[in-house]
């Protein structure tokens, strides 16, 4: 007599628990990626509002605005928060309520603020306040942060160029052609066109 048996032999379950694994390791890596682009988006809208209430500061005080862009506190913005550190301290803290400022003053103390922001908010963040002609590369596809608004070119706009070591969504540094992590947000500030 022989004697049949039933159930699931020891290679059967082992291909079992293999695939199982596959699945769950799949549904991490795409848990993980979704995470990445979560972050990438917040750290859009981040910078998106912070040039946003820039220009809106930079639109509210025309007596910095009206000066020549050498004299425009504004103009002057450069800041990148992974190897600056620490923003420059105004003269001034135009909050407090005893402190009368002026517009060049008013100016330093909103840059100030604001760059402090920037620092808290995204890594390895950097501004460019400049003129600019043309602030998208088409040969790279990106925005860039030299800017052309000089010369000839002096009736460019006034841009606000925001940007951060961002990732891609397979975990890769986001690089530009010259090995460093271009702008991903550009907001051009009008009407103040000279």
């Amino acid at each position: 007599m022989c004697m049949r048996q039933s159930g699931f032999t020891l290679i059967e379950v082992l291909i079992s628990v293999l695939v199982l694994a596959l699945g769950v390791i799949g549904a991490a890596g795409m848990q993980l990626t979704a995470l990445r682009t979560t972050q990438q988006s917040a750290f859009q809208t981040i910078a998106l509002d912070l040039a946003s209430e820039m220009a809106e500061k930079m639109r509210a005080n025309t007596g910095q605005m009206k000066q020549l862009d050498d004299l425009n506190t504004f103009m002057n913005v450069n800041y990148k928060s992974g190897t600056d550190g620490n923003p420059s301290a105004p003269d001034k803290m135009c909050f407090e309520e005893a402190v009368n400022c002026n517009a060049k003053e008013l100016a330093e103390f909103d840059v100030y603020e604001w760059e402090t922001r920037i620092k808290a908010a995204l890594p390895s963040g950097r501004v460019v306040i400049c003129r600019d002609a043309n602030p998208w590369d088409a040969s790279a596809g990106a925005l860039r942060w030299s800017c052309d608004g000089s010369g000839a070119a002096s009736s460019a706009s006034v841009v606000i160029k925001i940007g951060w070591q961002g990732k891609n969504p397979d975990g890769s540094l986001v690089k530009d052609a010259d090995k460093k992590f271009p702008p991903s947000v550009a907001i051009t500030v009008e009407p103040y066109i000279k």
